[in-house]
C-alpha cells in the first residue's frame, strides 16, 4: 500500500496540473521507484488517484520500455538492439550480456543485481554500440569494456544473500 504522504503529494501533483492526466507517466514512474517496479497494486493504485480505469494504464505501462511491469533487478540494463550498435560491435550486446550474466532476456541475475532487457534504440549512436544501466549510458563498448561496467556495479552492493 502507498504511504499516506505520498498519495497526497501525488495527488497534490494532479490537482496543480492544468490536465492531469497529462502526470500519468509521472504517477507511474514514481510508484516504480516506491515499489521497485509498477505491481499490480501500484497500477490500481495509479488508476485511483489519476481516476482512470486500471486498463488504461496498463495500455501506458505496457508500451513504454522503462515502465517494469515485473520486478527486475537493481541495475537495469537496456542494451541497444539496434542496427547502428550492431554495425559497429561485435555482434548483439544483448546476446554477450546475457551470456556472461547467465540470464535469457528480462530475467533478473541470481543475486538480483542484473536485468537485461533489449531496446530498439537509445539514441547514443555516436558512441555506438552503447548501453543504459539504470538510464546512465556507455558507449563505444567492447567486450572487455562490458565486463569492466559489470564488475564496478557488482563490486558496489554486496549480493543480496549477503545483506540477508
Amino acid at each position: 500500500m502507498m504511504p499516506k504522504d505520498m498519495k497526497e503529494h501525488l495527488k497534490e501533483v494532479i490537482e496543480q496540473s492544468e490536465r492531469p492526466r497529462e502526470q500519468v507517466v509521472n504517477i507511474i514512474y514514481a510508484l516504480q521507484r516506491h515499489y521497485g517496479y509498477l505491481s499490480d497494486e501500484a497500477l490500481h493504485e495509479a488508476a485511483e488517484i489519476l481516476s482512470m480505469s486500471p486498463l488504461e494504464i496498463e495500455e501506458l505501462a505496457t508500451f513504454y520500455d522503462f515502465i517494469y511491469r515485473k520486478p527486475v533487478g537493481k541495475y537495469v540494463i537496456h542494451a541497444c538492439d539496434g542496427v547502428v550498435c550492431w554495425m559497429f560491435g561485435e555482434g548483439s550486446m544483448v546476446d554477450y550480456l546475457c551470456r556472461t550474466l547467465q540470464v535469457k532476456i528480462g530475467e533478473t541475475t541470481a543475486d538480483g543485481l542484473f536485468t537485461v532487457l533489449p531496446t530498439a534504440c537509445i539514441g547514443y549512436c555516436d558512441n555506438a554500440p552503447a548501453i543504459l544501466i539504470n538510464a546512465k549510458p556507455y558507449g563505444n563498448l567492447t567486450p572487455d569494456s562490458i565486463d569492466r561496467i559489470l564488475e564496478t556495479f557488482r563490486n558496489r552492493q554486496p549480493a543480496l544473500e549477503e545483506v540477508r
